[in-house]
């Protein structure tokens, strides 16, 4: 049998030349950071403010506490980092915020509410700013159980959290969940002599926390997952055998639910939990005979009340 000859390459170094690189030029400026200039730290009249400077989609390791299991888990947060900046400063110093969420995450980055307080006090010291925030937004994982078989599996929700910290102000927190539901048509119901078109709804939710609001005492996530879930017509579940399935769409016959039903019952949840003290909901049911989606919000602030 013929062999083919083995293919004779340059070496790397030559390969590499082959392709563009060359050899380093002179190099004149200083290695050393007290001798290099800082552009960034430079103090002149740049003619506005500006609201905010900073990082976006940053993606580190998380650890989330949770009242449902898993109790603890890993999971990836994508953050948000960012201050304004006076109009006497050019610009922010990047590297301070990946450097902070490093110096947090060696000492294992809990993603609670105390945590991320001290951790943007500390980022508007780092940053010599007057304010900072952060957004970090995350799955979060729970168990659901069948309704009959009790087989179980893990559902998620996308969840985040708002956290603005200003030198005269104090904080603002916010937190946000989106839960996926299932509703029922209630006109398809009323009209049809059987059967009724049911969909995928998506109920998303933010609101602003009291500053007693009690982390240990309360899981958030577990409030606004519980306000969205037990006001549709039925939950979603990861496993369902045939008795579930006949429990879970005979729930669903029985609790029809408009988007317009879906945002005021969920309001009527978040309104009579004292530790909440504004909210925004939004409803969007994916049709299931429709090509387009139908969509639903309310905003309500009790401080104004």
């Amino acid at each position: 049998m013929h062999e083919t000859a083995k293919k004779q390459l340059p070496n790397k170094q030559e390969r590499h030349k082959l392709f563009g690189s060359v050899e380093p030029g002179p190099k004149h400026k200083p290695m050393e950071k007290s001798k290099m200039k800082d552009l960034q730290n430079t103090k002149k009249d740049f003619l506005f403010e500006l609201d905010v400077v900073g990082i976006s989609n940053v993606k580190h390791p998380v650890v989330i506490n949770s009242s449902l299991t898993p109790e603890t888990q890993t999971s990836v947060g994508t953050f948000y980092f960012a201050s304004s900046i006076s109009q006497g400063s050019k610009g922010t110093n990047m590297s301070r915020f990946t450097e902070q969420l490093q110096s947090y995450y060696e000492d294992g980055f809990v993603l609670d509410l105390k945590t991320l307080k001290s951790f943007v006090y500390h980022l508007r010291e780092r940053l010599e700013q007057n304010d900072a925030e952060m957004t970090v937004s995350f799955p979060w994982f729970f168990e659901r159980k069948a309704p009959y078989s009790e087989k179980a599996g893990l559902n998620y929700a996308d969840a985040w959290i708002k956290v603005h910290y200003d030198q005269e102000q104090g904080y603002d927190i916010k937190v946000g969940l989106t839960g996926k539901i299932t509703t029922l048509c209630p006109c398809s119901k009323e009209i049809s002599e059987y059967s009724a078109h049911n969909q995928r709804g998506n109920i998303e939710m933010e609101v602003t926390l009291s500053e007693d609001f009690n982390e240990e005492q309360h899981d958030w996530k577990f409030l606004l997952l519980e306000a969205a879930e037990s006001n549709a017509s039925a939950r979603i579940h990861p496993v369902l055998k045939r008795p579930d399935e006949k429990m879970v769409t005979e729930q669903a016959y029985e609790n029809p639910r408009f988007v317009e039903d879906m945002v005021r019952l969920v309001s009527c949840d978040l309104y009579e939990i004292d530790e909440i003290v504004q909210f925004s909901v939004k409803c969007l049911n994916e049709e299931s005979i429709h090509l387009h989606d139908a969509i639903a919000s309310i905003t309500y602030d009790k401080r104004t009340e």
